[in-house]
Parts: C-alpha cells; sequence; structure tokens
C-alpha cells in the first residue's frame, strides 16, 4: 500500500542533493524519503535534467587517460550485493531500500543503544560534516524538547510523532532550522522508528538532556 506522505523536502535541499553539494548523511536521508515519496522523486527528477542541460554548456576538460577504461570494467564487471543471512524480503522490511542497502540489511542489523526513557538510537557511520542516526521511540513516549544549531532532517519510517508544527507518520520528512523549538512525541498506536541527520549539534532545554550530549554525539 503507498504511504500517504504530507510532508515533503524543500527544494532547496533537492537541488543540493541533485548537485552533490549535502554531506553524506543528508544524502542518505534524502534518497531514503525520494524513494518512498512520488512527488519528491518527480521534482528531483525535474531538477536532475535541467543539471543535465546545464552540464552539457559546461566547457570540455581533459580526463584520465583510462577514465573510459575504468568506466567499462564497472560495467561489465559490477560489485555483487550480497543478501545477509536473514534478510527480510523487501515486502517484510521496514526500511527503504536506499537506507537498507546502506546499513547492510533491515531491522535486524541495526545496533541500538539505549539512551533513556525506553529511547534507542543507533549512529550511522558516515561523514564528518553531519550526523545520520536511527531513533526508537516507544509509544507514547516524548524527545526532550530541543532547539536546532543548524538543520534537522527526521523521516519517520514506522509510526508517528506529533510535535509543536504538526503529526508526522511514515514516509513524511520534517525539516527544522534553528527557528524551530519542539518536544516530538510519538503516537500512542505504535513505537516510532525515525532517521534523522543534523549538521550541528541541538539544543535541549533540560539540564540532564544537556549533560549526557557529549556521550550521545547528538
Amino acid at each position: 500500500m503507498t504511504d500517504t506522505i504530507e510532508h515533503h523536502l524543500t527544494d532547496a535541499l533537492l537541488m543540493a542533493y541533485s548537485a552533490g553539494t549535502l554531506p553524506e548523511a543528508f544524502n542518505l536521508t534524502v534518497a531514503t524519503h525520494v524513494s518512498m515519496c512520488d512527488e519528491c522523486r518527480a521534482r528531483l527528477g525535474a531538477f536532475d535534467t535541467i543539471g543535465g542541460a546545464l552540464i552539457e554548456d559546461c566547457i570540455e576538460t581533459d580526463v584520465a587517460p583510462d577514465s573510459l577504461d575504468a568506466t567499462l570494467e564497472l560495467i561489465n564487471n559490477p560489485a555483487k550485493a550480497s543478501e545477509p543471512v536473514g534478510a527480510s524480503r523487501a515486502s517484510d522490511c521496514i526500511l527503504p531500500a536506499p537506507l537498507r542497502d546502506y546499513i547492510g540489511g533491515d531491522l535486524s542489523a541495526v545496533k541500538w543503544k539505549p539512551v533513556g526513557m525506553g529511547v534507542k538510537q543507533a549512529i550511522l557511520p558516515t561523514s564528518k560534516e553531519a550526523t545520520a542516526r536511527l531513533l526508537f521511540i516507544p509509544a507514547g513516549a516524548a524527545v526532550p524538547d530541543h532547539g536546532h544549531r543548524g538543520t534537522e532532517l527526521t523521516l519517520v519510517l514506522q509510526g508517528a510523532f506529533a510535535d509543536e508544527t504538526d503529526r508526522f507518520a511514515r514516509g513524511d520528512i520534517e525539516v527544522a532550522d534553528e527557528d524551530l523549538n519542539h518536544t516530538p512525541v510519538a503516537d500512542i498506536g505504535a513505537d516510532c522508528i525515525c532517521l534523522a541527520a543534523t549538521d550541528a549539534p541541538l539544543r535541549f532545554k533540560g539540564l540532564l538532556p544537556r549533560l549526557m550530549q557529549p556521550f550521545l554525539k547528538i
């Protein structure tokens, strides 16, 4: 069944993704959302088309002599991705394909670490410019009240959460900036799992979250 997605990526993020200027953590989050969202996938395709037209007008430059041979070798002998033992069929997976491929499996491959109050996280290995993490928030639980020193992308993979701005369900993505202070609360009906990417530390109001912040790398 197709997810009804109401919250989408901004044009600025899609254009940056198309141009290849986003940090790895943001690329992963955008790619995962686009795989779930027909609207953002279509908009991205339009930006890719514009980018391709601009490239055609660029000044040509020299490339390495063996570039063509190297490219043909990659085409003729692609890396064979092996499915992890016990991996679920695509129809049974909670994680969309880009994220599943990135971590090497579905939720069973995630190495969760508790952060308190039943909330768990798994920090994903990405470049140092930004951080990506999976968050598990028990049904009805809240994430501590916080603001942002940069941009935070939060993509819902299971369940839903609500904050001061709106409700976000599977496939929805919240784009938060320095102007937003919120307290996300998972819906009562199901545990909430999200993919979150940040390019700067969060600003927690409570003393305990601030004390724990260096250890949790949030």
